[in-house]
């Protein structure tokens, strides 16, 4: 073995390492049946190495070779990936596991991989055995569009930032007081009026519902399901704005500032639960996942009493489209929660977990773990930090990947971690992955491995993986003192 195992971020659930290396020349060879994990690795290869990578002669080996004939037990992402000095071959039970493999080897394959333009050699990939697959079922990252507006392009280029340690689901939040994202049939205002703006001011922005199809189908190719989040009944003021009869307000005007709880939409009024209605009806056409995010946090204007008569409505509108119920934990005050639901744990770690919540985990809900003192990513790494907020602490690398979701709430059936990040302070996509790098491979390591947490094998792992972010064209990434030698 060696000394120093491969630099692989999620590590993985079983390596062994052997003396040698596979060699990728002109001569290389490559089958793999018909797939998006075959597409991701010919697009991989082709653009940084520029070698052809042909199938091979009839009754010759593949150099590498990707095949479906791995066992069920592995699940549908689990793979296997044996790499010796003759080729490589990756197996799986299904493509999902295929591609979750691909990326392993992409992380096997030289820092130069991530090149956007084809660059010389040697590539070449330590020979290992490997068997692997997830903790968690549900790895998530948020991406606020509300805030402010991230264009198709950028929303795009922040899925390409998580592909590589293995994240599957995207949550959009697509609504909020400073501004409505998405194109509603019907309802034109909410885009010509309610995305107008922004925190600090225009320009806004919207995705038509061509652009988020794009969006959807994108993620899809990655092997991952979209989760929008329309936030109800506060996080509100853009869509009151744009139809007041939707609000109690007399005149609600749209909001630039970065305050919550102070907006409420009209919830005994039938007209309001129309208009979710049909929201919630094109959102759900639109999004092929199973899942519809419809907030309900930090109603702090709403009394306890009418967030329960507002949630006994609304949640069942979801229900009646076809998909699962997914909210922020304060949901878990209401009524009735359906079957199915999922609820987003996100206060601070040190915080008791509010007794609805121990309730609902008792009844059966399951939670997606999102502490704000551990995986929010707009929180600031340090006290001067120049983008960020700060009211959960400073969240700092170390910080982001030394928790245990299994350990936040006793008993809970635990679905998966998911990293939101908020967009009060960010405006561009080098603000996005100055938030997302170097925390956001941490966390899919606590989302996607099972081994214990090791600090100093994380922070090995993670300067080898700063290479790779240079050859990406990654320049924005946080220089976190937390790295240096």
């Amino acid at each position: 073995m060696r000394d120093v195992e491969p630099n692989l971020i999620p590590v993985p659930r079983s390596l062994v390492s052997g003396p040698g290396a596979l060699t990728l020349g002109a001569d290389a060879t490559l089958t793999a049946p018909a797939g998006r994990a075959a597409a991701s690795l010919r697009a991989l290869l082709d653009r940084a190495t520029g070698l052809p990578f042909p199938p091979p002669a009839p009754g010759a080996p593949a150099t590498v070779a990707l095949t479906l004939d791995g066992p069920a037990s592995l699940g549908r992402e689990g793979y296997l990936l044996d790499v010796t000095e003759a080729g490589a071959r990756l197996r799986a039970h299904t493509d999902e596991g295929l591609f979750r493999a691909v990326q392993t080897l992409r992380q096997l394959l030289p820092p130069a991989i991530e090149s956007p333009v084809a660059v010389p050699g040697p590539w070449r990939v330590p020979c290992v055995a490997i068997e692997d697959g997830p903790r968690y079922a549900w790895r998530g990252v948020m991406l606020d569009v509300a805030r402010h507006f991230f264009d198709v392009a950028a929303v795009e280029r922040f899925i390409d930032r998580l592909v590589p340690y293995k994240f599957n689901v995207l949550h959009l939040h697509l609504s909020d007081d400073q501004g409505w994202r998405l194109e509603i049939d019907g309802h034109p205002r909410l885009t010509e009026h309610g995305a107008a703006t922004a925190v600090g001011g225009p320009p806004g922005g919207f995705f038509t519902q061509d652009d988020y199809k794009e969006i959807v189908a994108y993620a899809a190719d990655r092997y991952f399901t979209v989760v929008p989040e329309i936030d109800v009944p506060g996080h509100t003021q853009a869509a009151m704005s744009s139809y007041p009869y939707l609000s109690t307000q007399e005149s609600p005007e749209l909001y630039e500032g970065v305050e919550v709880g102070f907006s409420e939409l009209a919830l005994h009024r039938d007209s309001t639960y129309a208009f979710l209605d049909d929201v919630f009806g094109q959102v759900s056409a639109l999004t092929p996942g199973g899942f519809l995010h419809i907030g309900g946090d930090e109603a702090l204007s709403t009394t306890a009493e009418d967030y329960a008569h507002f949630m006994s409505r609304a949640l069942p509108l979801v229900g009646g489209h076809g998909k699962t119920v997914v909210a922020w934990q304060e949901a878990a005050s209401a009524p009735s929660l359906p079957p199915g639901v999922h609820l987003q744990y996100w206060r601070p770690t040190g915080e008791e977990v509010p007794a609805a919540l121990v309730a609902a985990v008792r009844a059966g809900v399951r939670l997606i773990m999102s502490p704000a003192d551990r995986v929010y990513l707009d929180q600031k790494y340090a006290d001067d930090a120049p983008l960020g907020l700060m009211w959960a602490g400073t969240v700092g690398v170390r910080r982001s990947y030394e928790w245990d979701p299994g350990a936040l709430v006793p008993g809970a059936d635990v679905a998966g971690v998911e990293a939101p990040l908020w967009s009060e302070t960010l405006r561009t996509p080098d603000d996005l992955d100055h938030m997302l790098f170097p925390r956001l491979p941490g966390i899919a390591d606590t989302a996607w491995s099972a081994a214990p947490r090791d600090w100093p094998g994380h922070v090995r792992r993670l300067r080898a993986h700063t290479a790779r972010w240079d050859a990406a064209g990654i320049t924005a990434y946080h220089r976190a003192p937390e790295l240096e030698e």
